[in-house]
């Protein structure tokens, strides 16, 4: 049933015709939109941001550096995210696991952009500091017990003159599991196929980028959330800060509300 309530999902939402929250998502789709067509182009740069939240969930209760690195050609960019928290954090595995630790990640994706759609592929990595599970071998795949998860997402950019965005994102393999027989989500043997959607708006009001976002989930997820809902929605606001006449450092800020963990988030970011 899940397969066919996500493919519903994602009829409904190509028809309204979203810019994720900025992350990996939002880094690959400006690089798309400022590659040159027909030519090989190679990315390098860095975020710093006050504090890691990804789609209404905390990753981090301090600064984090994200790097991004890519190559884009045709349409195609194929590269590497990785965020490094500057220090400790209790992290929720799964309903009831915690850890202590600094958080990292390291994702590997690819694209491809046509026109307004953009279709991607993102491996997931986030390690824990457990080095005698399997998982903490990055070269293991084995669907049960691998800490890689697999995603495919499908992105509408809206025209100049609609700039309305539509994200649907599902987790198609690994380290996103059901229930296991005792109810706990996370812990069981099937995969949970998570799926998140986001709805957003962009304008601009005398030199600041404004977009409002709206996302939430269509069923429960260990990743997201215990039940069906809205998980994130806010606000996220843009400037060019000029340093010379030929360049500038993007600022921007965010704030966000977790209806769902009622919680509350505002982070800042600095794009090198």
């Amino acid at each position: 049933m899940k397969f066919f309530l996500i493919l519903l999902l994602f009829c409904l939402l190509m028809v309204w015709g979203v810019n994720p929250g900025y992350s990996q998502e939002e880094q690959i789709l400006d690089e798309t939109e400022e590659a040159a067509p027909g030519k090989v182009t190679l990315n390098v740069g860095a975020d710093l941001v006050s504090r890691y939240i990804w789609r209404g969930q905390n990753f981090g209760s301090s600064a984090a550096i994200q790097p991004t690195l890519s190559v884009d050609a045709f349409g195609f960019s194929l590269g590497a995210w990785g965020s490094y928290a500057f220090s400790r954090h209790t992290f929720w595995v799964n309903d009831t696991i915690s850890l202590d630790y600094s958080f990292n990640e390291l994702d590997l994706f690819l694209s491809y952009t046509y026109k307004y759609f953009t279709v991607m592929l993102v491996d997931y990595y986030a390690p824990l500091p457990i080095d005698t599970l399997p998982g903490a071998n990055y070269f293991h795949w084995k669907n049960k017990d691998t800490w890689h998860t697999l995603e495919v997402s499908l992105i509408f950019n809206g025209p100049e003159k609609f700039p309305i965005q539509v994200m649907a994102s599902t987790l198609i393999y690994g380290a996103d599991k059901g229930k296991d027989t005792t109810g706990i989500l996370g812990l069981g043997t099937q995969n949970n196929y998570s799926t998140y959607f986001e709805l957003s708006y962009q304008f601009d009001v005398k030199g600041f980028g404004i977009r409002p976002f709206i996302g939430g989930i269509p069923f429960e997820s260990s990743w997201y959330g215990p039940k069906a809902g809205i998980n994130n929605v806010g606000v996220n606001v843009r400037k060019e800060i000029p340093i010379s006449k030929k360049f500038s450092i993007p600022i921007q800020s965010t704030l966000m509300f977790n209806p769902m963990s009622k919680k509350a988030y505002m982070v800042f970011i600095l794009s090198l």
